[in-house]
């Protein structure tokens, strides 16, 4: 009776997921025939079954002349939707053979012209206009003649490019040996300076001296600085005719020594002014307003439009003090880390603390053991868990994410015979983690965490970004943000009041200024697609303070920008009625966009789709068929993880004072403590 009852509530299991999670236009015209065969995805269209992958179906949409068999029943609007993809590939390509290309001709080396140099030893099909001398082998291969046969050219053309791909392989090995050796970090190669140095060192040839120790530390090192700084003219020009602002940073360093540091961004990019060691001093009020007026009287008073610094109150009380000394200037708090303050606030709300709290759980023990690694790799396909940090609150939300998408094969993972059998799941840490897996109200927990949080971490990629300027978007987005998070609690007041309070809370005085709200007023995206925002008084009294503020004593450039500008802005007149204003209002411009897959892994695994629990859509284990729910009741999740009272509870309360956003404490592998798996 018992079995007939589990098979009662057993549902239709879903259909797997078909799709790729790249993003790519040809998800939209087709779909993989089997989610285990990534190369084969039949046509939408005509049933027509490409073996080739994405790139060769896309091709089939396209109809892509002597390259594979086109589609006849493929839309207009997709042929053409598929033929744009392909030429904003090419056009990438282009744009980086171009600056390749560029990169090698900026390079200037000397030539030693030597006289009575043969013909052979001309590399044939270099990109130098100077020659370089080639290796004995090379004599064995002559350059093409202009004069012989097809056949004989083609030959000849074969032998060179063999040779010359073998050459190539024999300098990439020099190379990764280097590499290897030193424990030169993989990405350093991947930067248009070492591209320089390898055709620098190309057009030089054989017999070059590396530098000296001597000459790296003096001469070369000097030369560099002067380098440097002549490139930084373009900047200085930039914060001459737009105005620049000026950022503060408080770190401490390895030896515990206290360091301030100045920069100053402008529209060409962020430069570093100098840095200050401050362990003798307490970081007051005065101190910092002192070393932020130094700053801008090195710059010219009349060039800083504005001051960045974080939240906490001693910056505060020097905003008071700058703006008794120079009202013009403004003080703006850093976006980034009051969106971490939000994060911070929301995360350590009951609901959502107990969920963050068990993924943390769940992670530590499975990183802790080689075993339970071992097993949690294999079950998903060699996919880690991204851990949680302990300062870094956005960490929070990628660590849930990624359990999410793995949730599927994590609930497998405990109910196999395997985790069953290993003496450390039968501790209690382990019984806690297979009870929290198991648990269908953690991962509905999980689901809602991600909702509330997404919204938040979008705007802090945003904030954070270095894509474009984010001041002109922080308020509109966040208006944005605080509409998701609403929403994800079914737009219920007593549900979304707490967290929205902190929201909004943290919001106060820092994102809601007089300028965040102009810059939001001035942004033609939100106020041309909504003409509404124009007869909002709070934007008006806000557009009217900060261009008091900004213009000072100036009235006539004042009541010409409230008079005479203004106006024409929002009837959209004059130079604001063309068709790059107007069109902003339908841009889909946000450097924070974030996908729902937020760490993409390819098109070798499926798209990840967050499902509701309230859907009926619950998953089946593979093996039985039987919902995982029925199984998590079945092991007793609910009493397993009931709340006791623990003898050891410590709590970290971190002040908004204390918190320094580029600080990061993250929890990594080493800071585990690992347990000896043959105690168990």
């Amino acid at each position: 009776m018992e079995a007939e009852a589990v098979q009662q509530q057993v549902p239709e299991v879903p259909p797997p997921v078909l799709i790729g999670n790249s993003g790519d236009v040809g998800w939209k015209y087709g779909k993989y025939c089997d989610p285990t065969n990534k190369s084969k995805i039949k046509c939408n269209f005509c049933g027509h079954i490409s073996t080739g992958g994405i790139f060769r179906f896309k091709q089939h949409v396209a109809d892509l002349e002597n390259s594979v068999r086109g589609c006849k029943k493929a839309t207009p609007e997709a042929i053409a939707d598929v033929k744009k993809h392909f030429q904003r590939i090419e056009e990438t390509k282009s744009r980086k053979r171009q600056h390749e290309q560029d990169l090698r001709d900026d390079v200037h080396i000397t030539s030693a012209t030597t006289q009575g140099t043969s013909r052979e030893d001309v590399c044939v099909g270099s990109s130098s206009t100077e020659p370089n001398k080639l290796g004995p082998m090379d004599r064995y291969v002559r350059p093409i003649d202009g004069k012989s046969s097809k056949e004989e050219a083609l030959r000849q053309l074969s032998m060179n490019e063999a040779l010359f791909k073998e050459r190539v392989h024999e300098a990439s090995q020099y190379v990764a040996r280097w590499v290897y050796t030193h424990a030169i970090p993989f990405n350093a190669l991947d930067n248009d300076e070492f591209r320089q140095m390898c055709e620098a060192v190309g057009k030089f040839g054989p017999g070059y001296e590396p530098p000296s120790q001597y000459e790296l530390r003096e001469k070369l090192l000097s030369e560099e600085y002067a380098r440097t700084k002549s490139l930084l003219d373009d900047r200085e020009k930039q914060k001459i005719k737009l105005g620049c602002t000026i950022m503060t940073d408080a770190w401490t360093d390895m030896k515990r020594r206290s360091i301030m540091n100045l920069c100053m961004h402008c529209s060409g990019g962020t430069s570093f002014i100098r840095s200050e060691e401050t362990s003798d001093v307490s970081h007051t009020a005065e101190v910092i307003f002192d070393l932020v007026d130094r700053g801008i009287e090195e710059l010219g008073p009349e060039h800083v439009m504005q001051i960045c610094t974080d939240n906490a109150s001693n910056n505060m009380g020097a905003n008071k003090l700058l703006l008794e000394k120079r009202p013009k200037i403004f003080w703006s708090s850093c976006a980034t880390h009051t969106v971490n303050l939000m994060l911070q606030g929301i995360g350590n709300i009951k609901r959502f603390k107990s969920i963050v709290d068990q993924a943390k759980n769940v992670t530590i023990f499975i990183y802790a053991h080689h075993k339970t690694l071992a097993h949690m790799r294999k079950c998903t396909k060699r996919r880690d868990i991204i851990r949680p940090g302990v300062t870094r609150f956005a960490s929070n939300f990628l660590t849930l994410q990624s359990m999410a998408e793995k949730r599927d094969a994590l609930r497998g993972m405990v109910v196999d015979r395997v985790w069953e059998e290993m003496p450390i799941v039968k501790s209690k840490k382990g019984k806690d983690t297979t009870a929290t897996l198991m648990d269908a109200n953690f991962w509905k927990g999980v689901t809602l965490c991600i909702k509330v949080f997404e919204p938040l971490v979008i705007l802090l990629r945003l904030a954070d970004g270095d894509v474009k300027p984010s001041m002109a978007w922080l308020y509109g987005e966040m208006l944005k943000a605080k509409i998701k998070i609403k929403e994800a609690f079914g737009n219920q007041e007593k549900m979304y009041k707490e967290t929205i309070s902190i929201v909004e809370k943290k919001l106060k005085g820092r994102l809601d200024t007089s300028l965040h709200k102009t810059a939001y007023l001035l942004n033609p995206h939100y106020t041309y697609a909504n003409p509404d925002i124009f007869d909002d008084t709070d934007m008006t009294v806000a557009f009217m303070k900060c261009a008091e503020q900004y213009f000072g004593d100036d009235d006539v450039s004042l009541a010409t920008v409230v008079n005479d500008e203004m106006p024409l802005y929002e009837k959209m007149e004059g130079p604001f009625k063309k068709k790059l204003a107007t069109s902003w209002q339908r841009m889909d411009y946000n450097p924070g966009k974030l996908k729902v897959g937020y760490l993409k892994e390819g098109d070798d695994h499926a798209l990840a789709v967050f499902r509701d629990e309230e859907d009926g859509d619950q998953g089946v284990h593979p093996g039985t068929g039987i919902p995982y729910d029925v199984l998590g009741e079945a092991m007793g999740t609910q009493d397993h993880l009931q709340l006791r009272r623990s003898a050891r509870v410590t709590v970290r309360d971190l002040e908004e004072e204390e918190f320094v956003s580029d600080e990061e404490d993250v929890l990594e592998e080493d800071d585990i403590e690992y347990e000896d798996d043959d105690e168990y």
